[in-house]
């Protein structure tokens, strides 16, 4: 996570062409994912799938607000960082309740479906990870389009590392496992990013109040 979410300094607030390309085609990439992951995930009856398609829905809804808040004043571009922030809390809180109550209900996913669907997803990611490697510090708006694609990245890595599990156990336990370990990343990704946009805030506010004095 680094230093850059202890302080307040920005070094890249999106502001560059080349990173606005980037992010439209990042976009278009995760919702299209979504597109298709989302009806395997029922399909192969697969809570993995399921929290993977949701963050690639929760990424591509990043991404275009990323996009629309470049440039504007760093209070507005902390505060859409904050909303996205606690959208991805509420989703990792939703994956996770719904994990759990799979639990009671547990049906064995189809691992074929959950293996050949992650490894697709894996390789956008990667694709998305290596767009965006070079923009991936800067301020909360920008960093939360970074810890978005590298959490997908782990996540598909994870989905294919379920699959492996249901086909070698016959059972859905390592599915219910992965979600359950995404759900964590989505938390954990949400507090960093909500952390960062608050300090932000509180500086645009104090730079606000000195401007005015």
């Amino acid at each position: 996570m680094g230093a850059h979410c202890c302080h307040n300094e920005v070094k890249f607030d999106g502001m560059d062409k080349a990173y606005k390309r980037m992010l439209i085609l990042v976009a278009a990439i995760n919702g299209f994912m979504f597109l298709v992951e989302m009806p395997m995930g029922f399909m192969g009856q697969s809570q993995a799938l399921k929290a993977d398609a949701l963050d690639f829905l929760g990424d591509t809804l990043t991404y275009l607000i990323s996009f629309a808040v470049i440039g504007q004043a760093l209070a507005l571009r902390a505060k859409a960082a904050l909303a996205k922030g606690i959208s991805l809390l509420l989703m990792g809180i939703w994956v996770l309740g719904s994990t759990i109550y799979t639990v009671f209900y547990l049906q064995q996913p189809a691992a074929l479906i959950m293996g050949s669907v992650g490894l697709a997803a894996l390789a956008a990611n990667l694709l998305s990870v290596v767009l965006l490697m070079k923009y991936k510090d800067g301020d909360a708006n920008v960093r939360s389009v970074w810890l978005c694609s590298r959490n997908d990245a782990i996540g598909n890595v994870m989905v294919l590392i379920a699959a492996s599990g249901v086909w070698a156990t016959n059972t859905g336990w390592p599915d219910l496992i992965v979600a359950g370990i995404m759900a964590t990343l989505f938390i954990s990704g949400a507090f960093t990013i909500i952390k960062q946009a608050r300090g932000e805030l509180a500086h645009a506010a104090e730079h606000s109040h000195s401007a005015a004095e």
